[in-house]
């Protein structure tokens, strides 16, 4: 069996080059290659198939193929569609009919086809229901965040919606979902939170049939237990190392042996970095008896640095470091540069060590990676109750993590105070508890083995043929949508 995991956006390479570095490369990258990588483990052929690029600025991506070393099943294979150089997903919404195409012409060649495609994100998914009009290969479609509930929150802001329109083509990403998820074969979601709730948008009603239980299949994410794992390794002394520069950089010796709270993601608005900073900042407790340790990528010193940064990071940061001077709490913000995923789980492992905390409020998480590879290290973790955390941190009324309200800065106080300084035995219930759950239900093993189970089901049906609109082939006359 082959399998086509079809994800025209960011990139992929063998280095995972720009992860969380780039809005176009976040967790939804991690997604695709750790559900692929278990899934050719299992003897499933696997090709990920995205954008080739030719651009000096991006070289990484230049070849047609790539691969992952020890993948014997698993390519990358990079179809080149629009202009060559680099484009942000926004703007790779009028050539998707080429990139359809030129997969077939590429299939064709090699005298194969694949037996499903999943497809990610909405161009993915709309790119997969061009694919199955023309070669009845059936797929499925996983949204990873719908552009609905962005597009809201967006708006709630104040945002002008012509201003907005032209920055993210909602328009393209909305009229693709609709025919993403109206003709998958099944929608893969993560929670039911994300089924119920996302998928019922109005702006989605007439296309998804959210009480359709064959329609819809639950299969959470994972982690890589081979990088997040609660076992020492050596790079956590030099972790360690790299943490008590920082600290007497930004603040002094004494603080070093402090619990922290450790705050790791892109540097975007819908994060909420300065919601964690408000309550540090407004809370003396937290800020005289905890570092608060945001994590960066190839930043060491925010506060020169900035300024040079590209947009959203620039913003988001100057805003966190004015709160910080305005609040005068410099001495208890240590900002640490981390470069991959294996110093992050370093950086976790030693932060267990002070009885620390992982926090993550963004103002929404479709499921929330971040805090589950935190817990796979023994980190407790305190996460927004909007999304996915709310039921991957609560199950049966048990506890795993504690959940907090990302617009109330009262609320994110009660909840890193309770999970820092309750009492050590909750701290040690939760440590142990979040390691168990990852082991349990998180493994990207378990992810990929019920993708290939609902994949061998499918693959047996028949669906109707989608309708198509040729504006979503050419990029001419879309319509606007409200």
């Amino acid at each position: 069996m082959r399998v086509a995991f079809i994800n025209p956006q960011g990139n992929f390479d063998r280095e995972d080059s720009y992860w969380t570095t780039h809005p176009d490369f976040g967790g939804q990258l991690v997604y695709v290659k750790e559900v692929a990588s278990a899934m050719s483990e299992m003897g499933i052929r696997c090709d990920i198939i995205t954008r080739r690029i030719i651009d000096e600025r991006w070289p990484e991506f230049a070849d047609e193929f790539d691969y992952y070393p020890g993948k014997e099943n698993l390519r990358i294979v990079r179809i080149p569609f629009g202009p060559d150089e680099f484009l942000r997903k926004e703007g790779l919404w009028p050539y998707l009919g080429e990139f359809s195409r030129r997969i077939i012409e590429f299939y064709r060649a090699e005298r194969t086809m694949p037996n499903f495609l999943t497809t990610h994100y909405g161009d993915g998914g709309l790119t997969g229901a061009m694919l199955f009009k023309e070669t009845g290969i059936p797929y499925s479609f996983t949204a990873h965040s719908l552009g609905a509930q962005k597009l809201d929150k967006l708006l709630q802001t104040g945002e002008n919606r012509m201003k907005i329109e032209e920055e993210f083509n909602f328009s393209y990403r909305i009229a693709a979902e609709r025919i993403s998820m109206k003709y998958s074969a099944v929608n893969f979601v993560s929670t039911s939170i994300e089924r119920f709730q996302q998928y019922s948008h109005p702006l989605y009603r007439e296309f998804s049939d959210v009480g359709n239980d064959s329609k819809y299949s639950i299969v959470p994410p994972g982690v890589n237990t081979d990088i997040f794992t609660a076992n020492p390794s050596e790079l956590d002394e030099a972790i360690e190392d790299r943490y008590k520069e920082a600290v007497e950089r930004f603040s002094n010796a004494s603080r070093f042996r402090l619990p922290m709270i450790v705050v790791s993601s892109r540097f975007e608005g819908k994060k909420n970095h300065i919601g964690i900073v408000r309550a540090f900042a407004n809370d003396r407790e937290l800020h005289e008896s905890s570092n608060l340790v945001i994590v960066t990528r190839g930043i060491k010193n925010p506060y020169e640095e900035f300024d040079s940064l590209e947009e959203p990071d620039r913003s988001v940061l100057k805003e966190i470091i004015d709160h910080i001077r305005r609040n005068g709490i410099e001495y208890g913000v240590i900002f640490l540069n981390i470069e991959n995923q294996h110093e992050l789980s370093a950086l976790y492992r030693i932060s267990t060590k002070r009885k620390s905390i992982f926090a993550l409020t963004s103002l929404y998480e479709p499921f929330g990676l971040a805090p589950i590879e935190a817990m796979a290290c023994g980190l407790p973790v305190v996460a927004t109750s909007n999304g996915g955390p709310a039921e991957s941190l609560r199950e049966d009324n048990i506890e795993y993590g504690v959940l907090v309200d990302p617009l109330e800065t009262n609320d994110i106080v009660r909840g890193l105070k309770k999970a820092l300084f309750s009492s050590p035995s909750f701290w040690e219930e939760l440590s142990s508890r979040g390691v168990d759950r990852v082991t349990e239900k998180y493994t990207w093993r378990s992810s990929a083995e019920n993708y290939l189970n609902v994949i061998k089901e499918k693959i047996k049906g028949e669906y109707p043929e989608p309708e198509i609109p040729e504006y979503l082939y050419s990029g001419d006359g879309l319509p606007f949508i409200e």
